[in-house]
């Protein structure tokens, strides 16, 4: 069953680890991910970006395709389905399809706006018991066509947005979605520190997981993150087994061709990617 991602992640700020959100994309995606979280008994958000819903026809889908994971591979670790990055509309939408999380991104929006948008969505996610993530600051990089710098939220309307009770906490820090380029000036430690220092026991997030050095992912735990995004990284490595078991022709050899089979590498791939992030992230045996 479908958990809301506000005890894991106040369990994961107390005992100073976060859990990955990895985002999901098709069949193959979902079932490495939830495999590979039992098999290390470590709690789990699945996210899915509004373009990814949609390319898995609507939200409705996507939750009958995870609950009957859930039931067929006999998920016990906790697992929230969250909507990543997600517009007011979007938010709304998936809490009437039965996603257990929400992210509604208003980092986009002058503060009132942002303000108003937030407590609407904080009211009706309480009254289902769904938890709800808020983004101060827009995170750099390219989400689904939107392009942001890598900029740095204002702790104190951090602190603004966190008062109005939300369950966690998305700020940028310089993190960007995607590849870092070579001239990255780094995850900014002090402007974090004053957000956790605002924000107290609030779960604090981090999104562009993909690429930050391991020391750097390990320091912003340490200082408050609980909750750490990947995406990027996961489809790297699909693309690359896929990539090396069609040059090496294995798709000519016998019923190569057959998709369980011409998949098959990416799905290990993932799974391998997923087991090296919740081991970074300090969330397996947390379950």
């Amino acid at each position: 069953m479908l958990v809301s991602a506000k005890e894991m992640l106040n369990k994961a700020k107390a005992g100073k680890y976060a859990v990955g959100q990895f985002n999901i994309n098709n069949l193959e995606w979902t079932k490495a991910i939830l495999l590979t979280a039992e098999e290390l008994k470590s709690p789990v958000i699945l996210g899915v970006s509004e373009g990814a819903g949609k390319y898995m026809c609507g939200y409705k889908t996507v939750v009958g395709m995870v609950n009957g994971m859930l039931e067929s591979l006999k998920i016990t670790v906790p697992v929230a389905l969250h909507l990543d990055h997600g517009s007011y509309d979007g938010a709304l939408a998936c809490i009437e399809a039965g996603f257990s999380s929400v992210m509604f991104d208003g980092s986009h929006y002058p503060i009132e706006e942002n303000v108003a948008k937030t407590t609407e969505l904080i009211r009706i996610a309480g009254e289902k018991g769904i938890s709800v993530e808020a983004e101060v600051g827009a995170i750099g990089g390219e989400e689904d066509g939107v392009i942001g710098g890598g900029e740095v939220a204002d702790p104190e309307e951090c602190k603004r947005i966190a008062d109005l009770g939300v369950t966690m906490l998305a700020a940028g820090i310089g993190n960007i979605h995607g590849k870092y380029p070579a001239n990255w000036a780094g995850l900014n430690f002090d402007v974090l520190a004053k957000i956790q220092e605002l924000t107290g026991e609030m779960p604090l997030v981090l999104h562009g997981g993909t690429g930050i050095p391991a020391d750097m992912i390990k320091r912003a735990i340490s200082l408050g993150v609980s909750k750490i995004n990947v995406n990027t990284e996961c489809q790297l490595a699909f693309a690359d087994a896929t990539r090396k078991y069609i040059e090496a022709g294995k798709d000519l050899e016998g019923k190569g061709f057959d998709p369980r089979k011409l998949l098959a590498p990416g799905f290990e791939a993932i799974k391998a990617t997923v087991k090296e992030k919740m081991e970074l992230f300090g969330s397996v045996g947390k379950a």
